[in-house]
């Protein structure tokens, strides 16, 4: 079967479909006849996928969600000319109201990756799916942990050049992408070598358990149909200490750890600082070294944090 990276450049075609809203901004260009031809596996099959310059996008059907969620994968420059060269790979995970462009649109990744050796992979978390399977889901399938951790994981490792292994992987994300971040990294602790979270909550039961409530509300409207992410109105307690990460500590041992939150006072900021500062606290009575920043500003992505953060997976993760 071919890989997307063995049909011929020459094939390309204007973009069509999904891919237009990125055409817009982008002269992205589709592959021709790849749905069938380059994606079966591991539950996956691309529907769309395009291409401008570094950044490739893929759009695919899959039993785990009910929708087709899209992915950036963003590559090295000479990734196509250096075909006997390997790479790490960041997973970036976006927050809540936000999709898998975000980074790409609003926070210049690509000019904060020219040059550098590393390949970054994007996807869709759902307008609020919180990096988790629902309890329950009345808008269909909404498992985006299996989504991205059982599917999407092995599909990259083997339709791209990259490491596969623990030293060959980081993930960073900002808001509820960085609860993800930080979740994703305790429960599958071979998965990561680095873990980020730029403005993202650290603690769920905190402060009466803000942020599990926070997730239940803004999953039930916005994701679930109704249903319910964590249990409603009694929560699965297994699910909440599990995907918990000031109660997940020891997987955090031997791992780059890298936390971002602002100094301001918002509905966002106030509780995920506070959650952060519990975190931070825990990790340093049981000696695991972490890097963290109080920042002016409320409840965004700063440039030089996410620079500082590319940087830093590029030194920790095994080298391309």
């Amino acid at each position: 079967m071919q890989t997307p990276h063995q049909m011929s450049r020459r094939r390309l075609l204007k973009a069509a479909g999904g891919a237009g809203a990125l055409a817009a901004l982008a002269p992205w260009l589709s592959f021709s006849g790849t749905a069938q031809a380059a994606g079966n596996g591991f539950g996956l099959t691309i529907t769309d996928q395009a291409a401008s310059g570094r950044l490739e996008y893929y759009r695919f059907a899959t039993s785990q969600i009910s929708w087709q969620p899209g992915i950036n994968v963003l590559l090295p420059d000479g990734y196509y000319q250096e075909t006997w060269r390997r790479y790490p790979v960041l997973y970036l995970l976006h927050g809540g109201a936000q999709d898998f462009r975000k980074f790409h649109l609003e926070d210049d990744i690509i000019g904060l990756t020219a040059g550098r050796k590393l390949i970054v992979v994007m996807p869709d978390g759902g307008t609020a799916g919180w990096y988790s399977n629902p309890v329950r889901s009345f808008s269909g399938a909404r498992n985006w942990e299996s989504f991205h951790l059982n599917q999407l994981i092995p599909w990259i490792d083997a339709n791209f050049r990259t490491y596969a292994e623990h030293d060959g992987r980081a993930v960073s994300g900002f808001s509820m992408g960085g609860f993800g971040a930080l979740k994703y990294a305790a429960k599958y602790y071979g998965h990561f070598c680095s873990v980020s979270s730029h403005s993202g909550p650290a603690s769920l039961r905190r402060d009466a358990g803000a942020v599990v409530h926070w997730a239940n509300t803004s999953a039930k409207f916005a994701e679930l149909g109704g249903g319910s992410l964590y249990g409603d109105p009694f929560w699965d307690q297994g699910r909440v200490t599990a995907d918990n990460p000031v109660e997940r500590l020891n997987s955090y041992y031997n791992k780059r750890i890298f936390l971002v939150c602002g100094l301001d006072e918002d509905v966002n900021e106030t509780f995920v600082r506070a959650g952060q500062r519990e975190f931070r606290g825990l990790l340093a009575g049981r000696g695991i070294p972490h890097e963290w920043y109080e920042l002016p500003g409320a409840h965004f992505v700063r440039r030089e944090m996410l620079q500082a953060d590319v940087d830093g997976v590029i030194a920790r993760c095994r080298k391309a």
